[in-house]
């Protein structure tokens, strides 16, 4: 299950994201890596089409069975930072 924090909730509804998004970003990220300040998070990235490609970030963590979503936001410098 996915739960949406407050923060993330409002983020989503204020930028005009789906949730659908969001649910695609952690389950299948393009890529992953750990929250440098806050080693218990991750952060997902994922390409959106529906976004005209843009890379959505989703930072989350894992709480039992449930992934907890933080935040969610476009992140125009993450194709810098994309692994290759």
């Amino acid at each position: 299950m996915i739960r949406y924090r407050p923060h993330a909730d409002e983020a989503i509804r204020t930028r005009g994201l789906a949730r659908e998004w969001v649910a695609d970003v952690v389950t299948t990220p393009d890529w992953t890596e750990t929250d440098p300040d806050h080693p218990d998070r991750m952060r997902s990235y994922k390409a959106i089409p529906a976004l005209g490609g843009r890379i959505l970030r989703v930072v989350h963590w894992l709480e039992g069975d449930d992934i907890v979503v933080l935040t969610v936001h476009p992140d125009r410098d993450a194709a810098k930072r994309r692994p290759r």
